[in-house]
């Protein structure tokens, strides 16, 4: 039972089985319980009027008794000494008990149809026996006779028995009909969702779904197809991440490769030897620091969770940055202000040491000689906020949204110069959100940019 349409068309199917003869078994209790006294008192009410009106008529009671049984009764009359008469049609069953006989020839009743005893599958109004009837004693010309009568379902019921059986047959076959269109149209748009996933398995993203309809479906689809462009903007990002690895890694390795293929001309003058030299170690530092870069973004993707948290003072590792890079400041005369009261948080201090590290630089790598830089920081509603913000020519509007993307580099002709890696904001941005926090930048062109890391403060 591999299919699900073939699988949902036995479970209704099952459902309405069952849920009709739980419905069967439900009216003959109710027969049982509520009905079958009801009809017997009705039936030994008749009887007793065919009783009176024999007893007062002897001479035209089988005519009365044949009328009678026309209109849709069974009539069985005996005095227990070969006198027997039926007046209708025959009963199915026709035994029954000697006592029963003699009991009501001595002058009682007998109440088959509610002594009739009760099962599961026959409603007993419908049960044409002797023994499912209604008896009465009846005087003819001074003769004891037992009378037995019950009503006659064929004749009373036997159009409207066909009919029902119809129309319960009826509706059952087009129940069916319907539940197996009604089924297709649940399970075709799962149909579509399967081979919409064996598309994506093979590489294809072009996958249209209808997602007009509002119920469980349609969200599933449009769920699917927000999954769908998801893992196409994924699939597309590592293709470029791949591709910018490996133009990063074969640039320096080209010119590493040249200079030393350079280095084993024996005639090479000296000048150039060093020169050479220089060259292939600073690519090596330049291949070193893509290495690093690639594994701390690397164990940052496979588990942001592994930090290691501890609580320290953000000033003194600031200042401890700003230290660091004051050669640089210096080199092109750019003045620096900071604004840093105490703050306690509770971090990563190496991985919140790379961010403001690779901050402070792009700062200083993208103002003119003569530029301002300016770090500050504050509490606001229980988040600590960091602020770089530089004097320099700012990023354009529309660059704002990629500069934290993998390998863009904003200005590629100085990032060359520079040996950017353009790894640095994305580090610093997967280094925040793992902290739980946020960085977001502003910028406007020939004015500066203002880098802002929320984090949460102690």
């Amino acid at each position: 039972m591999k299919s699900l349409y073939v699988r949902m068309c036995l479970v209704f199917c099952s459902v309405i089985l069952i849920g009709s003869l739980l419905a069967f078994l439900a009216s003959n209790l109710y027969y049982q319980q509520n009905v079958k006294s009801l009809n017997d008192s009705k039936l030994t009410r008749m009887a007793i009027q065919l009783q009176q009106f024999s007893e007062s008529h002897p001479d035209s009671i089988d005519e009365y008794l044949t009328s009678v049984a026309s209109l849709g009764y069974k009539i069985y009359i005996t005095n227990n000494q070969g006198d027997d008469r039926f007046y209708g049609k025959p009963f199915r069953e026709k035994e029954l008990e000697e006592k029963h006989v003699q009991n009501v020839l001595k002058g009682q009743i007998y109440h088959g149809v509610a002594d009739f005893p009760n099962t599961l599958f026959i409603t007993g109004f419908f049960d044409n026996q002797l023994r499912n009837s209604i008896g009465v004693p009846i005087n003819i010309n001074n003769q004891s006779y037992a009378l037995f009568m019950r009503p006659d379902a064929q004749v009373q019921f036997g159009e409207l028995r066909i009919f029902f059986a119809m129309m319960i047959g009826l509706t059952l076959l087009f129940s069916l009909c319907f539940l197996m269109i009604s089924v297709l149209h649940i399970v075709k748009p799962i149909i579509r969702l399967t081979s919409a996933t064996k598309g994506i398995s093979k590489g294809r993203y072009d996958i249209k779904l209808n997602t007009r309809r509002r119920d469980e479906i349609g969200q599933l689809a449009t769920h699917f197809m927000i999954m769908s462009r998801e893992l196409e903007r994924t699939n597309r990002a590592r293709q470029e991440f791949v591709a910018n690895v490996s133009h990063e890694i074969e640039s320096p390795l080209t010119s590493i490769q040249g200079f030393a293929h350079a280095l084993k001309d024996s005639t090479l003058p000296n000048e150039e030897r060093i020169q050479y030299l220089s060259i292939i170690d600073e690519e090596s530092r330049r291949l070193s620091m893509l290495s690093k870069q690639l594994l701390t973004l690397s164990s940052l993707d496979y588990d942001a969770d592994q930090l290691q948290i501890t609580t320290f003072d953000l000033r003194p590792q600031l200042r401890q940055v700003v230290q660091i890079m004051e050669w640089w400041l210096a080199e092109k005369q750019l003045s620096l202000r900071l604004n840093l009261p105490e703050i306690s948080i509770s971090g990563d201090a190496d991985l919140l040491y790379q961010v403001w590290m690779n901050l402070l630089s792009n700062a200083i790598k993208y103002t003119p000689d003569g530029g301002e830089i300016m770090i500050s920081a504050s509490l606001d509603s229980g988040r600590c906020l960091v602020r770089v913000t530089d004097t320099g020519e700012g990023i354009a509007a529309e660059e704002l949204l990629l500069i934290f993307d993998r390998f863009y580099k904003v200005d590629r002709a100085r990032t060359r110069e520079t040996h950017s890696t353009g790894l640095g904001l994305s580090i610093a941005q997967k280094i925040v959100q793992s902290h739980k926090g946020t960085i977001e930048v502003t910028s406007v062109q020939g004015t500066g940019t203002t880098f802002t890391v929320s984090l949460p403060s102690l």
